[in-house]
């Protein structure tokens, strides 16, 4: 009863917020454009009957708030990205304000002000978004700090469930307190986590640990599967199941019901059309980036030469999509004699795999350390973007020199365009091991969506401004 009422009070200052945003965005837009309206402009106005419109932005107000519920935007999803929310924004307010549209039109509403209708709608769609985006803000921080967490057990402690549990664990604004596992094959612990005992032992487990959250990651025998799921529903507890052979799949799961069976759907169909999308975005923001940048260009290309002779550009072979290979632009931020002076420098290689860094390259110019710290040597592979060799988000492409007698894992890594930034460059750059690089790029090519390169992109900026892992 006390969850219940708890809900409905969140959903009632919810929805309360929605109605200010809605009314200032009304008052807004009708005050910068008057001259649209048969009445003054006034927060009075707007709720008098001298406003012919006032009963059809009213309903127009019911309808975004409907949606809004319908959508699922009066509940706060720790596990939500914020752009999957403003997009769910986008939706409602579109839906609601298009079967006004269609009612005034129907109902024959004289002088109804479309623009107007349109510009709100945008204003509301806007001021929803922000103020969604301050309240993921302040939830992220009181969970991050303790507030409102959930103690959760993992059943399986193999490699989906370690997987797991280590993206958990870097997400603290989930608010997941992870327990331990449980898991018929291991004891001890599982890196930082203890394996707590077996599968039969759950019941007992959730008492003793006060679990509040229970993810399975394993498929064991049928009978012991619905004797879990059995258990957790007996303590009032839901159970989130690791979908089986998701690690194989390249794309996201279509979920659909066949009458009352709900089915996944392991689908790449459509992966030649996203493909298709990600090409034309790639295309339409590196040509604006490359127009905003030009003069970041001349001004570096004078720098370059002014502080070491030699090219202002430096043209690495990489292979890209499918193999084939490529010229990769950058910046030149070593002396001509780079590539001859490699061989006298490997025994002091610091990263592990094929991959040639050391932090303080004697081939490096006193230019060239200022580009690679902000990776401001990387800007011309927007050419390469816009040639169509490579992605703005994607696999990293290593030198052809340096991959050739490297293991079949990195074929996996040759299915799409390389790419200017990927996950690796977020998440620690040169700084992660060869190993965790390569699962990282082909989790990145099993699981890619248009939300994932934005993310990564938003992402990107911060940790280059910071200039962390880079040398």
């Amino acid at each position: 009863m006390k969850s219940r009422l708890q809900s409905i009070l969140i959903i009632s200052i919810y929805a309360a917020i929605d109605v200010v945003c809605i009314v200032l965005a009304f008052y807004l837009v009708l005050l910068f454009r008057p001259q649209t309206v048969p009445f003054s402009v006034s927060f009075q106005a707007l709720f008098s009957e001298v406003d012919p419109f006032r009963l059809l932005f009213m309903l127009w107000t019911l309808l975004i708030l409907f949606f809004h519920y319908t959508h699922g935007l009066y509940h706060t999803r720790r596990e939500q990205l914020e752009s999957l929310e403003i997009w769910e924004v986008v939706k409602s307010i579109c839906v609601s304000t298009l079967v006004v549209i269609v009612l005034a039109f129907l109902l024959k509403v004289h002088d109804f002000p479309r623009s107007v209708m349109i510009l709100n709608a945008v204003v509301i769609t806007v001021f929803c978004s922000i103020w969604r985006v301050l309240k993921k803000l302040l939830v992220n921080y009181l969970v991050s700090n303790g507030y409102n967490n959930f103690n959760t057990l993992i059943i399986g402690a193999g490699k989906i469930g370690l997987s797991l549990a280590n993206e958990i664990n870097r997400r603290p604004a989930l608010g997941l307190k992870i327990k331990g596992f449980l898991d018929d094959n291991k004891v001890g612990h599982c890196e930082k986590w203890p394996v707590l005992g077996k599968l039969d032992g759950l019941e007992g487990i959730i008492h003793r640990e006060f679990i509040q959250n229970i993810f399975i990651t394993i498929y064991p025998d049928h009978q012991t599967f619905i004797k879990l799921l059995e258990i957790a529903r007996e303590e009032g507890l839901a159970v989130r199941v690791v979908p089986q052979g998701y690690e194989y799949m390249a794309h996201d799961f279509i979920k659909f019901n066949i009458g009352i069976i709900p089915i996944l759907e392991y689908s790449d169909i459509d992966v030649n059309y996203r493909q298709r999308l990600k090409r034309v975005f790639d295309f339409a923001l590196s040509f604006l980036l490359m127009i905003f940048l030009l003069p970041v260009f001349i001004v570096l290309a004078v720098l370059i030469k002014m502080d070491s002779p030699g090219p202002v550009f430096y043209r690495s072979r990489r292979y890209g999509r499918y193999g084939q290979v490529f010229n990769m632009y950058k910046f030149r931020s070593m002396v001509i004699n780079a590539d001859e002076l490699l061989s006298q420098l490997k025994d002091k290689n610091e990263v592990d795999g094929p991959i040639f860094k050391i932090k303080k390259d004697p081939r490096i110019t006193g230019m060239g350390a200022f580009l690679r710290r902000y990776s401001l040597d990387e800007l011309p592979q927007i050419l390469n973007v816009l040639k169509g060799d490579m992605s703005l988000v994607g696999p990293r492409p290593f030198p052809i020199a340096q991959l050739e007698k490297e293991d079949l894992r990195q074929l996996k890594r040759l299915g799409i365009r390389p790419g200017i930034t990927g996950l690796w460059q977020i998440r620690g750059r040169s700084d992660l091991s060869f190993d965790k690089l390569l699962r990282w790029d082909i989790w990145y090519i099993k699981n890619w969506s248009f939300w994932l390169d934005l993310y990564i992109l938003f992402q990107t900026f911060p940790v280059v401004v910071k200039g962390k892992g880079a040398y």
